[in-house]
């Protein structure tokens, strides 16, 4: 197990504390179903209380509590005050916290199988992501992950991805050279910038926004509420809408919670999930209207571009990924669901 610092140490020992005086007040209100007892679960993750994910997460712990008759409960930690993604899971590992929600390219060091989602253009169109989505190739990697301690429960659109940089439009692959762009820690995400000629640059979330206003970065990418939610288009004014990624958030669930549940607790929690994402879905469209909508307003000017040229830049990854005979049966999987 990889050792902890003294910060998290420190939170551990303040969740569990938490944990404890939360259950203890449970118990107290008589709000706990019908064995007077209660469990309060822990969800952290790192993005504001305003986007559409938080306010999916809002309705999943509704659900949770509703169908659960108040048995178990889901206590949200948003903003990041728990940490990044890659300190959250560390933390679900330990047992500090129950319940997160990060990229699936967060994942792909615990499971290759979630580097499929990060292929750049696996995805055919936004109607072809959503049924891959729905699938049963998706529930089998969200069971890839057991060993590590954590299972997938559902999935919440995180949009197509794209560049945007501080003031050059990025038209072209070639566009591309000699800037340094911001990824997620995820191997597929560097080795996509590198095939298309930029300077991959992973660091946290909560990071970007400074890196490119001191020039650390000139560029980063993600969907369009990245400008407006993460204000980022205060400081990168150009967007392009190349779309090379439909990377989805992943709502993941600790092995040693979910196996603590009883059958009727987990069939309530799978029903909260699933009405949280089809949640997501509706708002989703609109959030991605408004976000673009007050990116244009923030001085923000979008780009649409031709994809071919960023299409057959990264089919060397494609190839490399079918060497993977599990990999290349998920995405022969994925393209038989193309419409």
């Amino acid at each position: 197990m990889q050792k902890l610092g003294l910060w998290s140490l420190l939170l551990i020992g303040s969740l569990l504390m938490l944990a404890g005086c939360g259950s203890s007040d449970s118990e107290a209100s008589g709000d706990g179903g019908s064995g007077g007892d209660s469990q309060e679960l822990r969800l952290a993750h790192n993005l504001s209380e305003d986007h559409p994910v938080h306010k999916a997460l809002e309705k999943f712990a509704s659900g949770v509590d509703e169908k659960t008759n108040g048995e178990v409960t889901v206590k949200i930690f948003a903003n990041g005050v728990l940490g990044s993604e890659k300190e959250v899971l560390e933390q679900l590992q330990s047992g500090a916290i129950d319940m997160t929600k990060v990229s699936a390219g967060a994942l792909e060091s615990f499971s290759n199988e979630y580097s499929v989602f990060s292929l750049p253009y696996i995805f055919e169109s936004k109607d072809h992501y959503r049924k891959v989505m729905e699938s049963d190739v998706v529930q089998e990697i969200y069971q890839s992950t057991e060993d590590k301690g954590f299972v997938g429960l559902t999935y919440f659109d995180s949009g197509a991805r794209s560049f945007y940089t501080k003031d050059t439009p990025i038209q072209t692959p070639a566009d591309l050279e000699g800037l340094k762009i911001r990824v997620m820690d995820s191997p597929t995400a560097i080795q996509m910038v590198e095939l298309l000629g930029g300077t991959p640059t992973p660091m946290p979330y909560g990071e970007i926004y400074t890196a490119l206003q001191q020039g650390v970065v000139d560029g980063a990418e993600s969907n369009p509420t990245a400008l407006t939610t993460g204000k980022h288009g205060e400081v990168a004014k150009a967007f392009s809408r190349n779309e090379h990624t439909m990377i989805p958030d992943i709502a993941i669930i600790s092995k040693q919670t979910w196996d603590s549940l009883s059958d009727e607790q987990k069939t309530a929690f799978e029903e909260a999930a699933k009405e949280a994402t089809e949640y997501h879905t509706e708002i989703w469209n609109k959030a991605m209207e408004e976000a673009v909508a007050e990116a244009k307003e923030m001085g923000v000017e979008f780009n649409d571009v031709d994809k071919e040229p960023f299409i057959e830049a990264v089919q060397p990854m494609h190839e490399e990924f079918k060497e993977d005979d599990r990999i290349a049966e998920i995405m022969e999987q994925i393209k038989s669901l193309t419409e």
